[in-house]
């Protein structure tokens, strides 16, 4: 029973570990010359093949029809995230930073819990205060993700960095013109809103098509479809962009395939039906925890203030948003619902034996709701 409540917040945790991994590696294959198109291309395509087959056979009964309406869904989903945002985060990602691009998807709990309270997938009272506690929690989370990309503060010494040197930390940032950073700004500012709506509409299409395999399967496969056509277009008569090579790149795409579409479509899936698609994007900002650690560990590099600050307070609106969604499931209820009893005015038949009434002269019974008058005569 335990370990069924803690499933989400694994999952949960789970995707952020693995979107901050594919944030390191991609970074990486970009500068070393990835096709942002065809990786998003193969990255899909892979993610298909890998996921396919586990929905053929676990949910060969249990898959609904695919009717016109749901068609139509799995395409724009498969447009919104697999082309759009990874294309548009990708793109942005190499006239900025990777600290820059995590960094900017911390708007997106604030952009999906906003459509997702526009769509009624969010319950809102702002007359309850575990409700207020979600509306903060949510603008805490992104303000500390902004502490940690904006407030420096001084170096946080940890035996562990004491190897790191001044060469270190300016080799990991990137000088970027102003017109670059702006054109990357604006790009992943757009992959963020597509992300987002990518969550909303996936929400909704589970409430029709409850098969999280078959539905990753078909968005995989939906998104291999319309990236092909975008880069066949982007890279006319550049064949070599097509070409793998045992490189960065190809482990980015396989990882990326797997871990984040594969697995990530399905995971947010499963959690989106136990908690909505709010729960899945307020722990976003974890990944820039993820990554301030690992970074400490295993690139030795130096923590400072700012981000420590930034993750304490990360740390804080979450546990708002997650109380606010545990007071809006509630403790299970024993007592009963009065919408299941009929109402008051509703008329109940009533069969009276005049056996049972007795023998008595002019005996009369009185019933009320409805009220029967039955007089029985010797």
């Amino acid at each position: 029973m335990i370990f069924e409540n803690l499933k989400p917040y694994l999952y949960v945790t789970f995707l952020q570990f693995g979107n901050a991994g594919l944030v390191i590696i991609a970074k990486a294959a970009l500068n070393n010359g990835m096709n942002h198109y065809t990786f998003a291309t193969y990255r899909n395509l892979i993610a298909t093949l890998v996921i396919a087959p586990f929905a053929l056979v676990f949910e060969r009964k249990t898959r609904p029809k695919l009717t016109i309406s749901i068609f139509f869904k799995i395409m724009l989903l498969g447009f919104l995230e697999p082309v759009v945002d990874q294309n548009l985060y990708y793109a942005g990602m190499k006239y900025t930073t990777a600290t820059f691009a995590v960094a900017m998807t911390n708007i997106i709990p604030a952009m999906t819990f906003l459509m997702a309270w526009i769509c009624r997938l969010e319950k809102v009272n702002i007359k309850k205060v575990h409700s207020i506690g979600k509306i903060v929690g949510t603008l805490v989370t992104v303000g500390g993700a902004m502490i940690m990309t904006i407030v420096v503060g001084p170096t946080i010494g940890l035996p562990w960095t004491k190897g790191s040197t001044a060469t270190d930390q300016h080799q990991s940032t990137t000088h970027v013109s102003p017109g670059d950073n702006m054109k990357g700004s604006m790009m992943i500012i757009a992959g963020c809103l597509s992300w987002s709506c990518f969550y909303i509409v996936q929400a909704i299409t589970l409430k029709t098509y409850p098969a999280e395999l078959s539905l990753t399967a078909l968005i995989c496969a939906a998104g291999t479809l319309q990236g092909s056509i975008v880069t066949v277009i982007a890279e006319h008569g550049n064949n070599a962009a097509w070409r793998l090579h045992l490189d960065a790149g190809l482990v980015t795409m396989v990882y990326g395939g797997i871990i984040c579409s594969g697995v990530g479509y399905y995971l947010s899936g499963i959690i989106m039906k136990a908690k909505g698609p709010v729960f899945v994007t307020a722990f976003s900002p974890l990944s820039m925890v993820i990554v301030a650690v690992l970074g400490s560990f295993v690139l030795s590099e130096k923590l400072n203030l700012g981000r420590v600050l930034g993750a304490v307070v990360i740390v804080i609106g979450l546990y708002l948003v997650i109380w606010g969604k545990m007071k809006d499931e509630g403790p299970p209820n024993s007592k009963c619902d009065p919408n299941e009893f009929p109402s008051v005015d509703q008329q109940i038949p009533v069969s009276i034996s005049s056996t049972k009434l007795g023998k008595q002269d002019n005996d009369r019974v009185d019933i009320e709701m409805p009220s029967i008058d039955v007089t029985t005569k010797k």
